[in-house]
């Protein structure tokens, strides 16, 4: 651009609105970023080749309400079903509230098959199969809170009657996710009184092929029971689990066309009054020789290098903060929280298109008066 002096001196004329602008468009798309990744993070599906193979046998009626035991040598009998586990939501809490994580009591015999995505140590398997008491979780959890293999971990009991000491015995990493706690549930059984309830049965079939017909096999067998079953994928019941927060992405998407629309009127504003501003230098400068379509050029570009160096600011911003801070801390229902290069570059193009749409307005507007109007505006 020739006449990028022209156009950093008169975005540096009045800098303090200019640094405002640039904070509000910042804040604007590092709110769209956030909520933006919030959305991705939410409907991003395990692919590991195991999970494609793996489906969820829960009560029909509410998740919230358990399956007999027995079920487990029930759905093992079924055609094509190579692995079956049971899981049940603690819901334990270490320390106080603001702790709470993700924590499972599951059937440890075949636990380490159904999820091999899950990496373990030798020693943590064995230590798993041997210790009654023992305990695994992702290493980010135990990052978090400082534990390390052999510490005595105690769970106070939020949504059952009983606190539990568990000893760690190893952590996990993977692709998917390193935020949760895992033991046996047989440990967790015999605190209870061993009341046999399951809350979810894990099932893995022989081929990703077989799922549906496993699927409905499961559901056909416990029709008319006292405890009648819903068996969906994985994938499925994960989407499931998350409507039940209601439409959050239509909430996310509601949000976010305002927020564009505010940076639209931020923008607008801030260049209708600089280049009403201006409106006798533009004049002059159609007088010696500048053409409409060259002042129209500078004046868009000015509105779009403040919407560039805001959506810079807040989209980069926002991936460094969420690279720094684990969110999922704090919003226990995803695994991560990482800002993809598509959702940077949908910030950016944001951006683009407001600072386009925001500075053409008031530059076709200008450019079209006459010198002698121009000269006449100032008085």
């Amino acid at each position: 651009m020739k006449y990028y002096k022209i156009i950093w001196r008169n975005l540096t004329r009045n800098r303090r609105r200019t640094i405002l602008t640039v904070l509000s468009i910042a804040f604007s798309l590092f709110l769209i970023t956030f909520l933006r990744t919030l959305i991705v993070e939410m409907t991003r599906v395990n692919t590991t080749p195991m999970s494609t193979r793996r489906s969820v046998v829960r009560r029909s009626t509410s998740l919230g309400e358990s399956m007999p035991e027995s079920y487990r040598r029930k759905i093992e009998s079924v055609p094509d079903v190579e692995i079956v586990i049971g899981q049940n939501w603690a819901g334990g809490i270490y320390k106080e509230m603001k702790n709470f994580f993700a924590n499972f009591a599951v059937d440890h015999d075949k636990f380490f098959e159904m999820y091999p995505e899950r990496k373990f140590s030798d020693s943590a398997r064995q230590d798993f199969m041997r210790l009654r008491s023992a305990a695994v979780c992702g290493v980010k959890l135990a990052e978090r809170f400082g534990w390390k293999t052999g510490d005595k971990i105690t769970l106070l009991g939020a949504l059952f009657p009983v606190d539990l000491e568990f000893t760690l015995v190893g952590t996990y990493t993977s692709v998917s996710e390193e935020n949760t706690f895992f033991f046996r549930r047989d440990y967790f059984e015999e605190s209870l009184g061993k009341p046999g309830r399951v809350g979810i049965f894990t099932v893995a079939s022989r081929s990703p092929e077989a799922v549906a017909r496993v699927n409905q096999a499961i559901d056909a067998m416990f029709r008319n029971t006292d405890a009648e079953t819903l068996t969906e994928t994985e994938q499925a019941f994960a989407a499931s689990f998350q409507s039940m927060m209601g439409n959050v992405q239509g909430l996310v998407i509601s949000i976010s066309s305002v927020v564009v629309f505010m940076i639209l009127l931020v923008v607008g504003n801030t260049m209708s009054m600089s280049i009403r501003e201006r409106s006798h230098e533009i004049a002059i400068l159609k007088s010696i020789g500048f053409q409409n379509e060259s002042l129209i050029g500078m004046l868009v570009s000015e509105a779009v290098l403040i919407c560039l160096m805001g959506g810079l600011l807040g989209c980069f911003g926002a991936k460094i903060l969420f690279s720094v801070v684990e969110l999922p801390r704090v919003v226990i229902f995803i695994r991560g929280f990482d800002v993809t290069a598509a959702t940077l570059a949908l910030g950016i193009a944001v951006a683009l298109v407001v600072g386009l749409v925001s500075g053409a307005i008031p530059a076709f507007r200008v450019a079209r008066l006459t010198v002698a109007e121009g000269l006449r505006r100032i008085g």
